[in-house]
């Protein structure tokens, strides 16, 4: 009958409207409010044939004649005007939760530092962090014993015997002969280094050299050129495999792709209704307390040409909006931890910062979602007398750059084996240490450095699962809740879907729940 009834109002008005939009308007009661709406946009736009189109192109009046109706019109088309994609002033101030970004939780500690920023970037910029980057860097190199008789390299002699030095790897080359051959800087100069192909140990090793990285080598030589003897990496080496007093887990999950016609929403509501203990004979679920998600939580809009032909939720807000209506089901016991990656609509630029509220709303609604940037180190399950578990997680949008330029990696195929990337950058002890691997923002500090070693480490972006130890850090690739696309069969690679690792703070055993 609704729908009847506007079709005669539009009749009688001379308006014409499309099948998509009779299809938003059919969903709504509240009919004579959208009549009211149609009747306005008439006049003001002269439109008399009614489009998607027309709304978004008249959208600061359209929202202004929203605004003219009863509070309570309003939050009846709440949800009309997300799938139009207007502006959401309106609707956000009839919340009943206050938007809160700081969340703070007894268990729960954001230790890395907000560094995002969107100033202006010029030259001086670059500079200063990469000087900024290997002062740092060296500090972690000196914690090396091996660096014996360090020099810098403007004191360099004629003759140097037994020396070390610490340098940025600013270009790589190779010899007729097969050499290679290093040019680094430190703050004070420059200077070449020979690594000789006969000696094969150290040639091999020397093929995990990038550039930009900053690395330790012990040699000999002159003031031109040093002959490398060992390369010191700054590598990351945990000493102790740390267990909480209390059993507790912790899920870690990525790339859901909320809004693709890919995405296994099924599945995915399963995995819901196990963390909300719908499922039989699983006693252990009451133990879950943290669940991680790193990055890429929807799809989003316009990340690749022609996307929209990929979508089944063509709009921002409405894919925030929905995930956050299955993500405010789960039981709040548990708290839900949230960083970004390259499809979530934040800036391509590393750090990048919280999602961003003017279309993630939703989320901020929800009281146990901590969100964080990306990269960010997150404390969780501190108790007395434990200091809980230090996690590292990064998306992974550097890994694609290492996986097809270094060449120990591409030969593993290692898009599918990505725990030996992400072993790489622990020993680079940089989660992007080649300039032009990540768009980054130069900030004072570099997000990426790894300056404190954590417990684990996980990532995201290749939508392969994986679980190792490396050092005693724990290292974890999530799967993915996307099919395979055919980007990535075009790549060769392999996806896996819906694997979560569960964690046992505990006993530290690892349990991988599948939900395909």
């Amino acid at each position: 009958m609704g729908s009847e009834n506007l079709l005669k109002f539009c009749l009688e008005k001379g308006l014409l409207v499309d099948k998509e939009m009779l299809g938003l308007f059919s969903e709504i009661e509240d009919i004579e409010s959208i009549k009211f709406i149609l009747e306005k946009i008439k006049h003001s736009t002269s439109n008399s044939i009614i489009t998607k189109q027309v709304f978004l192109q008249n959208r600061e009046q359209v929202n202004s004649f929203f605004s003219i109706l009863p509070q309570e019109n309003q939050r009846k088309l709440e949800k009309l005007k997300i799938k139009l994609g207007l502006s959401i002033e309106i609707t956000k101030e009839t919340q009943l939760i206050p938007i809160k970004k700081e969340r703070e939780f007894n268990d729960v500690r954001i230790i890395s530092k907000s560094l995002a920023s969107d100033k202006k970037v010029v030259v001086k910029d670059f500079v200063t962090y990469f000087r900024n980057r290997f002062v740092s860097m060296r500090n972690i190199l000196l914690e090396h014993s091996d660096l014996k008789n360090l020099v810098s390299l403007n004191k360099l002699a004629k003759n140097n015997q037994g020396i070390s030095v610490i340098g940025i790897v600013s270009s790589r080359s190779v010899t007729k002969n097969g050499n290679i051959i290093l040019e680094i800087e430190d703050l004070t100069g420059k200077t070449k280094i020979l690594i000789n192909k006969n000696k094969e140990d150290l040639y091999e090793k020397a093929e995990d050299i990038v550039l930009d990285s900053v690395l330790g080598f012990k040699c000999s030589g002159n003031d031109q050129i040093l002959f490398c003897n060992e390369v010191i990496f700054p590598d990351s080496v945990l000493f102790e495999r740390k267990k909480s007093p209390v059993e507790e887990y912790a899920l870690f999950l990525g790339d859901l792709h909320y809004g693709s016609k890919n995405f296994m929403k099924e599945n995915f509501l399963s995995f819901i209704d196990y963390l909300n203990g719908k499922v039989p004979n699983t006693p252990e679920v009451e133990k879950i307390k943290y669940v991680f998600f790193i990055g890429d939580l929807i799809t989003g809009v316009g990340n690749y040409p022609n996307q929209e032909k990929d979508l089944l939720v063509v709009d921002l807000e409405q894919q925030f909006s929905e995930l956050a209506d299955i993500l405010s089901t789960v039981r709040k016991d548990i708290k839900i931890i949230l960083s970004p990656g390259n499809h979530d609509c934040v800036r391509l630029m590393e750090p990048q910062p919280l999602l961003n509220e003017k279309y993630a709303w939703p989320l901020y609604n929800i009281e146990n979602i901590i969100f964080t940037e990306n990269p960010s180190t997150v404390n969780i399950g501190a108790k007395s007398g434990f200091g809980g578990y230090n996690v590292l997680g990064y998306h992974g949008f550097s890994f694609p750059y290492y996986a097809n330029t270094v060449s120990k990696l591409m030969l593993k195929k290692s898009m599918n084996t990505p725990e030996r990337i992400m072993e790489f950058l622990l020993k680079q002890r940089h989660l992007a240490p080649s300039h032009t691997s990540v768009q980054y923002f130069p900030g004072k500090e570099d997000c990426h450095i790894i300056k404190e070693v954590p417990d684990i480490f996980v990532a995201g972006h290749t939508h392969k699962s994986a679980v190792v130890y490396y050092n005693n850090i724990l290292l974890i690739s999530s799967s993915s809740w996307e099919t395979k696309t055919p980007y990535q069969e075009k790549f060769g690679n392999e996806p896996d879907h819906c694997k979560i690792p569960m964690f046992n703070l505990k006993t530290r055993a690892i349990k991988i729940l599948d939900f395909e």
